[in-house]
């Protein structure tokens, strides 16, 4: 791209991507088990076939991510040989990728995970080396995938490294996050000053109140927190200040937070029809997911464009199904909801359909039953699998049909 080129997100147009689902929790321990979706897809094995489906797709963009516990195998020992096929392949197919560097998990040999005090050290020499590593190749990098998601899970429920739970918990894992995500956006521009940030949030919404302690009012706001630390936003007059501090946070680290803000260049959106809305169930006292649908999805955009001001994309959509109808019809949604918030001057750039293919749902992580009881039909290519157990790619109707607006747009 030279000087008068503008970057993809500015140039004007709306961008179809897809993406590969790329969680990675290798760390087991009785009654857990590993959980790396590459594995459990076959996607190591189908890389080459699922690249070229995304690219006759006509995605333009495609999120894809770098299991960062085999690329560096043990400390400070880095393993690039596999990503840099990829890397190859998709610069041949005229794929950009949006490079997922942290999807959840870190290395086996790092202490604790999150926890280890050299993390955000540590995942910073890491985003640097890929970087450095692909410059020219890649060009655009989202630091921490949904570090919200990744807070929650790790940090409040105790499902995942390292395993702590409640609002201390959370908080006290929000901070390394943060501090991880600042270090490796600086590092990533330090290796490539013309690298594109993509920050990925997981979108939420809420009905009704999850307890006393956690009514809707602070709900619609926790939902925010992350990014808005990341942002710089929270400064003495947030919302949320006595909470993070009540549970942990420290006042020095939240000034310096807000002193120096880390501004991403695309915020992405992950928005879900079916669940991305929740509302709490007094009588079992979880929460259920309500389909929220295109308003949803109108609401949420809306939302972070009055919040934060900035390019946003749909980095996560689609509708798990067994019907390709019904995925038909979410993707003239999208393309419908699309059009109507870019005519408010809404700075929608981009949606990604993710994942492209079927994936199996985490549940998986904490059972014991067979892997295709978890198969979630999310694609637009399913995974069918064949006598000699390998996972067949098989393009349903769906696939054509956003085909078809990808190659309109």
């Amino acid at each position: 791209m030279n000087a008068a080129t503008p970057p993809w997100y500015a140039d004007g147009r709306f961008h179809y991507g897809v993406g590969i689902e790329d969680t990675f929790i290798p760390q087991e321990r009785p009654g857990h088990r590993k959980l790396d979706l590459y594995e459990l897809t076959q996607h190591y094995e189908n890389w080459r076939t699922d690249l070229a489906l995304a690219a006759e797709a006509g995605a333009e963009l495609i999120r894809w991510g770098i299991p960062w516990y085999l690329t560096e195998p043990s400390d400070g020992a880095f393993d690039f040989r596999w990503i840099d096929q990829v890397a190859g392949e998709m610069d041949r197919l005229g794929l950009r990728c949006v490079v997922d560097l942290m999807h959840y998990g870190t290395p086996l040999w790092l202490e604790n995970s999150f926890l280890d005090p050299r993390y955000p050290e540590l995942v910073a020499r890491y985003a640097g080396e890929v970087a450095g590593r692909y410059r020219g190749v890649f060009h655009d990098y989202t630091p921490l995938n949904e570090p919200m998601v990744n807070a929650e899970w790790c940090g409040y429920r105790g499902a995942w490294p390292p395993y702590l739970t409640g609002d201390s918990g959370f908080v006290r894992l929000a901070m390394i996050l943060v501090e991880g995500m600042r270090r490796s956006q600086a590092a990533i521009r330090a290796a490539d000053p013309a690298a594109t940030i993509v920050h990925v949030d997981a979108g939420f919404q809420w009905e009704g109140d999850f307890g006393s302690a956690r009514p809707k009012e602070f709900l619609d706001e926790w939902r925010f927190v992350m990014t808005d630390l990341l942002f710089g936003r929270v400064g003495e007059a947030h919302v949320l200040r006595p909470y993070l501090l009540e549970n942990g946070a420290g006042e020095a680290q939240l000034d310096g937070f807000a002193a120096e803000p880390t501004v991403p260049d695309v915020l992405g959106i992950n928005y879900y029809p079916g669940f991305t809305r929740q509302r709490f169930d007094a009588e079992s006292g979880r929460s259920l997911p309500v389909e929220a649908g295109r308003q949803g999805l109108l609401e949420q955009v809306r939302a972070y464009a009055g919040r934060y001001r900035l390019p946003l994309a749909i980095t996560e959509t689609s509708r798990p199904t067994a019907d390709p109808a019904e995925k038909i019809a979410w993707l003239d949604d999208l393309a419908s909801a699309a059009s109507e918030l870019r005519a408010e001057g809404i700075d929608l750039v981009a949606a990604f359909w993710f994942p492209m293919l079927d994936m199996f749902e985490w549940e998986y992580r904490f059972d014991t039953r067979p892997l295709d009881d978890f198969r979630i039909q999310f694609g637009l290519v399913d995974l069918v699998r064949g006598p000699d157990n390998r996972l067949q790619r098989v393009r349903n109707e769906a696939y054509a049909h956003y085909q078809r607006l990808a190659k309109r747009d």
